[in-house]
């Protein structure tokens, strides 16, 4: 049995639920859950805003924790791994997009938290092609966010060929807009950050630019006045 939190009904509170998963199949994992960040995509889903949740929903698709059981086809994990789960539970892994490794592009790929239960659990299933070994050193508590809003601004300096000596502005210093301008810098490129609080000055050597200003700040990029490569806005 899996030991959960589930909403109910859409806006519910979560509370204590209990199921059972059924035989564990070839290709899956179980991973003992350790840690699991809260998305608003999970907000989003509990309250049904896109008419698309089933309950009781398990939310929570931020999952890291270790390898419990392996399924009998499964090579490439082993139990007491470390591992993260994102917003997809499974891929196709047939059509052109898995075999160019842009699994996210699957229109076989399923989620997580819909029509399956997520990581607000002391266990939770999915394919073992959706899951992601975690290499040594990272910290386990922090590593969550990665696989969601992470991975979704990393995704552009790798798409787009971003050099560290490229200029990059990113508009919004949220949940995602963070994590690029902390990727960014990593990087070594200048990075330009646009907030509308000065409070959120996350890294030294980043610029900050008034959020109010912005239009102003696009004017430039059209008229070619600024001289960013990459703009990120989320």
């Amino acid at each position: 049995m899996i030991n959960a939190y589930a909403a109910q009904s859409a806006n519910a509170a979560l509370t204590k639920y209990q199921f059972d998963p059924g035989e564990l199949k070839p290709k899956e994992v179980e991973i003992e859950v350790m840690y699991c960040g809260i998305c608003h995509s999970d907000l989003s889903m509990i309250d049904n805003e896109w008419g698309q949740s089933k309950y009781p929903l398990v939310p929570g698709h931020e999952v890291v924790g270790k390898v419990s059981q392996i399924g009998s086809q499964v090579k490439h994990l082993k139990n007491g791994q470390h591992v993260g789960l994102g917003w997809h539970s499974s891929y196709c892994n047939q059509c052109s997009y898995c075999d160019e490794g842009d699994h996210n592009l699957c229109s076989k790929a399923k989620g997580t938290i819909i029509r399956h239960h997520g990581g607000f659990a002391d266990k939770v299933r999915a394919d073992a092609n959706s899951v992601i070994a975690i290499p040594d050193g990272i910290d386990l508590e922090k590593a969550g966010p990665l696989f969601c809003g992470g991975i979704t601004v990393f995704t552009p300096l790798v798409e787009y060929n971003i050099k560290p000596t490229d200029k990059v502005a990113v508009i919004g210093i949220g949940g995602l807009g963070h994590m690029a301008v902390k990727f960014l810098n990593a990087w070594g490129c200048q990075v330009t950050a646009f907030t509308s609080s000065e409070a959120k000055k996350i890294e030294p050597q980043t610029e900050t630019f008034p959020f109010e200003q912005i239009n102003d700040a696009i004017d430039h990029l059209r008229n070619g006045r600024a001289k960013y490569r990459v703009v990120l806005k989320r």
